[in-house]
């Protein structure tokens, strides 16, 4: 008997991610005799802000973020997946996938990953608690922080956190993302982003600054002291009966004081195959099974996964089973934008955001903020 055909894939460590994954993997063998794919993980930090090149060593399949695109096409890292797969699969990841989730992975003409999951910061919010206080969903900046005031609001504070969250409040006033080579951000509304910040910051705990995302959704799960979230990456699990102590329900972000809503920083993952993997044909059928629709709608999206289909954010058995979370913020995900993707973006994320902490902790100048940011950016562009 000949030995198994194996493929062997690396993701981030979440039940929002390995679980589909090996599910989706383990019915792939069943259809596919003589194949088998075997899934590792790393953490959530690790997958942000790692190297790529050591792990496409020693894996075929890895799931990426968009911003580390440039970096891996210099280093050439992925195949070009445009010319590897069926035009009309292309076509309807192109027409179906939620926002900019797809062309989020195209970069000089190249298809470096095709998406399987798609988040953005979005709101968030103990249903029972605020129907308990009699308080309705805040819906403006200032309901925001009239809450805030109540000692019900809760974000993440870790650094990567509070810059992306940063850089979405300064692009929903104004200008672009990195349009300029020496400001990442327009100079005033990048001021007025860290002037909010600050505002809500100085209404929470200190704890805030020791959660991330899945921080902070634990603590929305387990305690009944904080009731909201304005702004933290969605994860659909929390909102399923039985994965925390109490359900977590998800909504559109609310409109700043211009009545303009507030527009947040696309995340998600994508499927890439290195140029490394001696069985790329049969990892491309993978990539296609997992990232079709029918998949994504079914046992991706069943097994805990949060996909990157449209067609899987308006099922009605997906939204049943997770109180409507992806009906709920799908307006916020197609609004979302995409990041920086050039090389050297990855490591101003890790290290933008701790002046910005510092601010939000201690208070300053917010012109002095901005002159360190930038000051970073442009080191991260050499």
């Amino acid at each position: 008997m000949s030995s198994p055909l194996t493929l062997r894939g690396i993701t981030w460590n979440h039940s929002r991610a390995l679980p589909p994954l090996v599910a989706a993997a383990q019915r792939f063998e069943e259809l596919h005799p003589g194949i088998e794919i075997h899934w590792t993980k790393r953490t959530l930090h690790e997958f942000g802000h790692a190297g790529l090149t050591p792990l496409c060593l020693e894996n075929d399949l890895l799931v990426i973020d968009h911003p580390m695109l440039g970096a891996a096409l210099k280093a050439g890292l992925f195949f070009d997946l445009k010319p590897l797969l069926p035009a009309l699969f292309l076509d309807d990841l192109r027409a179906n996938s939620v926002g900019q989730s797809f062309s989020s992975y195209e970069i000089e003409g190249q298809l470096l990953a095709v998406p399987i999951d798609a988040a953005a910061p979005t709101a968030s919010f103990r249903a029972d608690l605020l129907a308990r206080d009699g308080t309705a969903l805040p819906q403006t900046w200032r309901d925001v922080v009239d809450l805030a005031r109540r000692g019900k609001l809760l974000m993440p504070g870790f650094p990567a956190d509070v810059f992306l969250n940063f850089m979405a409040l300064a692009a929903s006033h104004g200008g672009a993302l990195a349009a300029s080579p020496e400001n990442l951000v327009d100079a005033e509304n990048g001021a007025r982003a860290l002037e909010q910040m600050r505002e809500l910051a100085t209404l929470m705990t200190a704890e805030i600054y020791k959660w991330n995302p899945i921080a902070v959704y634990e603590t929305l799960a387990l305690r009944d002291d904080f009731a909201y979230c304005p702004f933290a990456y969605s994860y659909s699990n929390y909102a399923r009966a039985g994965f925390g102590k109490s359900v977590v329900r998800f909504a559109n972000t609310m409109t700043l004081e211009e009545g303009k809503p507030l527009r947040t920083v696309l995340g998600g993952t994508g499927l890439a195959i290195s140029t490394k993997c001696a069985n790329a044909s049969v990892a491309l059928e993978f990539l296609k099974y997992v990232a079709g629709e029918e998949c994504q709608r079914t046992l991706y999206g069943l097994s805990g996964g949060q996909p990157a289909h449209r067609w899987a954010w308006l099922d009605e058995t997906l939204n049943h089973v997770t109180h409507g979370f992806f009906r709920d913020t799908l307006a916020t995900l197609d609004a979302a934008l995409v990041r920086p993707r050039y090389d050297g973006y990855v490591g101003l994320q890790a290290r933008a955001g701790s002046p910005i902490v510092n601010y939000l902790q201690n208070g300053g100048v917010t012109r002095s903020v901005l002159s360190r940011i930038d000051e970073l950016y442009r080191q991260s562009k050499i």
